[in-house]
Formats: structure tokens, sequence, C-alpha cells
């Protein structure tokens, strides 16, 4: 397996632009210069630029990516594993060898636009993905637009992400904020009892806001009321003032949106306030490395969600096919859903391109627009044309007492996976206006 290029760099900005306008189904009948295309094919091989924040506030999720999308493309160029299982054993795509670097964006959304634009301009990339703050997502997902290149988000939890900030060019497989608090709204209800008084500690950004509004909108309707919410800027590490507020506020529910490295920061920090001697914690979107962060002891009997968790592998066979070839790639090590959503997402994009016989960005999107299941990790899955949300189950989870974990990493129960067609948000009610593919 070959090394793959990792850049890092300073933070510069980036000018975005994106167009607008109402959603269209179009497939072009003939192929033209559009984008990258087709300077980016010429020759044997094509080019994806991916960005991973290997620093900042997200780092660890970002390595966990990091890890998913060289597995996905080891077994993409080799016809193997579940990649290769979905195109029928044929190597690369097209005929062509899938060649890639990763770069480090920082968790900044300037730097990541920056590492993206020279991906393309440099190396004429034919797709590009990536990413784990929705800040970074979107920042992205614009430049995709302006660019005419496909961009398959990493992680990214808001909302906005394929609501007001949907684009053409960008599709998104991670379950959005409303799917999430959908989900999980009645689970906790049930198991937690109603007329529970919140406290919210929210990122002041697009995926906080998106998740805690979300979180109020199926929660308060049963019966839990909001006392507070308690915003903190992003990143942050000294959590002192928010905490304060939140151990004064009255409620007897802490519901902690914070996410990655500001996540664990902000909850030990909580725990050494003693608010969790009088508050339920409840985590909606738990990071992949939130639980080793906190401990088992604070992680006991805190809902949330999951991505993707890997008993789940008792459950779907293609999961285990995922599994088993992550730990043969990285023995010591148990993927998390950020891993998943690497190589879901690149094995989403392959089968496109195949399905197209094509890089050419109208037929891929069409490809993916047509709503073709695609069984994989979670069942069949497929992309809702009309905002690019991939529609796929939600697992809610519990942690784990330290008793009950079967190994380290062994931190959750899945308690239910709800399926995705029951938490859609109305395409009506998303706010995405789907710009033109040209």
């Amino acid at each position: 397996m070959a090394t793959p290029g990792t850049v890092r760099s300073g933070r510069r900005g980036a000018g975005l632009g994106a167009g607008s306008g109402g959603f269209q189904l179009a497939l072009a009948a003939d192929e033209g210069t559009l984008g990258t295309y087709p300077e980016g094919t010429k020759g044997s091989s094509v080019f994806v630029g991916l960005m991973c924040p290997l620093t900042g506030s997200y780092s660890a999720d970002g390595e966990d990516l990091r890890r998913g999308y060289v597995l996905a493309f080891d077994e993409l160029n080799r016809g193997a594993g579940l990649i290769g299982q979905v195109l029928h054993g044929k190597r690369g795509l097209l005929g062509k060898k899938v060649e890639y670097k990763i770069a480090d964006s920082e968790t900044n959304p300037n730097t990541a636009v920056q590492h993206a634009t020279e991906f393309i301009t440099q190396n004429k990339a034919i797709m590009i993905s990536g990413g784990v703050a929705s800040s970074e997502v979107i920042a992205m997902g614009k430049l995709a637009q302006q660019q005419k290149v496909l961009y398959m988000t990493g992680a990214s939890g808001s909302n906005d992400t394929t609501g007001i900030s949907c684009q053409r060019y960008m599709f998104r497989s991670q379950c959005d904020a409303y799917m999430v608090a959908k989900a999980i709204a009645p689970i906790l209800v049930k198991n937690l009892g109603k007329n529970r008084k919140v406290v919210y500690l929210t990122p002041d950004y697009s995926y906080g806001h998106s998740l805690t509004g979300s979180m109020r909108q199926f929660t308060e309707p049963l019966g839990w009321k909001t006392v507070q919410d308690v915003v903190a800027p992003f990143p942050s590490s000294d959590y002192s003032s928010y905490l304060t507020n939140i151990a004064n506020s009255g409620a007897d529910t802490f519901v902690n949106i914070e996410f990655g490295n500001d996540g664990v920061a902000s909850t030990k920090q909580a725990a050494q306030f003693g608010i969790m001697e009088k508050m339920k914690l409840v985590v909606p979107n738990i990071s992949t490395y939130f639980p080793d962060g906190v401990g088992p002891q604070i992680m006991a009997g805190v809902y949330g969600t999951q991505e993707w968790y890997f008993s789940l592998t008792d459950r779907y066979p293609n999961s285990k096919v995922f599994f088993d070839s992550f730990h043969k790639m990285y023995p010591d090590i148990i993927p998390r859903w950020t891993a998943h959503i690497a190589y879901m997402q690149m094995t989403l994009w392959a089968e496109a391109v195949t399905r197209a016989g094509s890089f050419y960005p109208p037929k891929v999107i069409a490809a993916l627009e047509a709503g073709k299941p695609i069984d994989l990790t979670l069942g069949p899955v497929h992309y809702r044309a009309g905002d690019h949300q991939l529609v796929r189950p939600v697992p809610v989870v519990v942690g784990k007492k330290q008793s009950a974990m079967k190994n380290r990493d062994d931190f959750f129960q899945v308690v239910e996976v709800t399926p995705g067609n029951a938490v859609m948000a109305p395409l009506g009610e998303t706010g995405c206006k789907m710009p033109p593919v040209t």
C-alpha cells in the first residue's frame, strides 16, 4: 500500500462563491469541459483531494477520518473489501487508478478551502472530500459549487449543510441535527421521564445552534422544558464561566452539544464543578473519541447517537466486512464513525461514477440523485435528490457501566436503530434551494 502524501500549511483565506437558482434535474447528453473535467481524467489515473483536521479541536475525529480514507482507496485500487464488493471486484475506477493526498484542515474553514483550492487548481482533483466541523464543510461546499467539482463531505451535523447551504456539487452522508433529535427525543423521554428541566451548552457556530434548536424542537412538545441555552465560543478550552451558569440554572438535565476535544474538555470540567452529581448528562451527537476522553464512569448511562458503531456488525453483514478490513489494516484500532463516513462516502461516489460510466460531474451527480438504494454498512441507503442528504438509519446508544464493557472500546449499547425515512426533515422545511448543475 502506498503511503499517501500529507499537506500542512498555515491559515490563509480564500475567496468563495456559489451559484444559485431553482432545483433542477439536468443530465447533459454530451460531455463538455466543466470544472476539472476532462483535464483531470487524462492519463492512467485520477486525483482526489482530502481535507482532514489533523490538528485543532476536532483532531482525533480527523485522524479517524484519515484512516477511513486510506482504507477506502487501498481497497478501491485493489478491487477488495466492501468497496470491491459493490464494484464487483473491479480495480480502480473506469480503468484508472485513484491517487490522493491528505491535507490538514486544522479544524479551520479557511485552511480547508485553501487546501481544497490547491488540489483543484494544481492537481486537477476530480473530487474532493473531508472536513469534520460543519463550518469547514459548508465552506468547501461553496467552493465545490463554484469550481464545479464534486464534494463528498466528511463529518457535518448541521442542518444548514443540506439546508440553507445546500449545493448541487455537495453530498452529505452523516445524520443531520434534525434526524438525530427526532430519533433520540422519544427515547430520552421514555427512559429519563417527562417534565425535565434542561440546560444546553452550545458551541457558537452552525452545528451547535442546529443541534440545540432541533433538540428543543423535538423534546419540548414531549414535556422537557428548556431553562437556559448557554452559548460558548468555538473553539474553547476554559468553560468555567459557562459552567457556572449551568450549575446555577436549576436544571436537572445537562445536554452538552460540544464536540471533539471541546466536548471532552467541557464535560470533564462540568464533572469538576459537581454538575454530574445533580444533573443527568445527555450528549446527542457523541464524537468519536469522546468516551475515551471522559472515561466510562462519566459515560455510563449517557444517551446519545453514533453515526455508526462497531457492534452493528451483528445486525448488518456489510458492517462486518468493513470492520474486518479496517481491523486488518489497523490491528490495534477499532474503527469509529468518522472512519466509517470516509469509507461510506468513497464507496457511494465510486459506485455512482461506475454507474454513470463517466467522471463528468453532471452525470455523476445525476447518478447520485437517482435514488438507487445501495446496500452498505447500514443496509440500503440512498441520497435524496432535493437536498443531497443521505437517507440512512440513526443508531441511538447509551453508555455502558464499566463492569459491562467487554473491551476498552465497548462503551455503548445500541438501544434503537431508527429508520432514515422516519426522521428525515420534510424537503420543504429544509431551506434548501438547490443551485444548477452548470
